[in-house]
């Protein structure tokens, strides 16, 4: 049996090492592009790489039969009823450019439910950790405070973060849908790191987030985090959240987002 608490422990370990090898280990000049991926603006670092060899050898050498899966390709069957789901820099853009709101995300799953996360950023001198059933916490260089969505916030009064792909044609939609969006909401919120924004959410900083095109290992630690801090996290319909769509919020304010978001369309390309 894995202890929910055990894995969770190790993730904020492990995801600490990754995230201060990166800061001290950043080049002067910013990391080396090693190709890019979906389009000339969706890059991977050597940093990427480097941190992800990190984080699964740290986590083998403690669970050597856990699986994984990860953004920069260590993706790898287990022998046990344990898979780590790793983001080894989620905004990577931002840490080309010495912007701050990038993190290291660590998830556990058991049977294929998370039920720990992780998501350090190092630049903000922050950590946010979830245990399922157990609530979230945030952790920073004052102590430790409970994470709560804001509840009850009027969608026109609502600051909503979200983000963007990096392929045009999914770009030119997503324009078309935020102008939808914009007009019936206080502001919007464009960080750049999927797990940052889902950390924001959870300590009341935005009050919602949506955005189309993130994967598995950019929600796996947040969405867990969000949803003990009180908020949902799901597709349209009730859908799971993942590539199609993923939309959260604290109680009031994700029900309006949804409905406003359903006549956009904002599930396509």
């Amino acid at each position: 049996m894995s202890l929910p608490e055990d894995l969770l422990e190790l993730a904020v370990a492990t995801a600490r090492e990754a995230g201060r090898m990166l800061v001290d280990k950043r080049p002067a000049g910013g990391p080396d592009v090693v190709q890019t991926k979906s389009s000339p603006t969706d890059v991977v670092t050597q940093m990427d790489r480097a941190a992800e060899r990190l984080i699964i050898e740290r986590i083998r050498a403690a669970r050597p039969g856990d699986g994984f899966l990860g953004e920069e390709g260590g993706t790898h069957d287990g022998d046990s009823d344990v898979r780590w789901v790793i983001d080894p820099i989620d905004g990577t853009v931002n840490y080309l450019y010495d912007l701050p709101d990038w993190a290291v995300s660590i998830a556990a799953e058991v049977n294929g439910v998370t039920v720990a996360g992780a998501v350090e950023m190092p630049r903000r001198g922050e950590t946010c950790t979830a245990v399922r059933g157990g609530g979230a916490l945030l952790h920073d260089g004052t102590g430790t405070r409970e994470l709560r969505c804001n509840t009850g916030v009027p969608l026109n009064r609502a600051l909503v973060a979200t983000g963007f792909g990096y392929a045009a044609e999914r770009r030119a939609h997503q324009a078309r849908v935020l102008t939808g969006v914009l007009p019936n909401v206080r502001d919007i919120r464009r960080g750049g790191s999927c797990c940052v924004d889902l950390c924001s959410l959870a300590a009341g900083r935005v009050d919602a987030y949506y955005e189309r095109g993130v994967q598995a290992w950019d929600i796996a630690a947040g969405a867990l985090i969000v949803q003990e801090a009180g908020g949902r996290v799901e597709g349209l319909g009730g859908a799971a959240p993942g590539p199609e769509l993923t939309i959260a919020g604290g109680p009031g304010v994700f029900e309006a987002l949804h409905d406003l978001l359903a006549p956009l369309d904002p599930a396509r390309d």
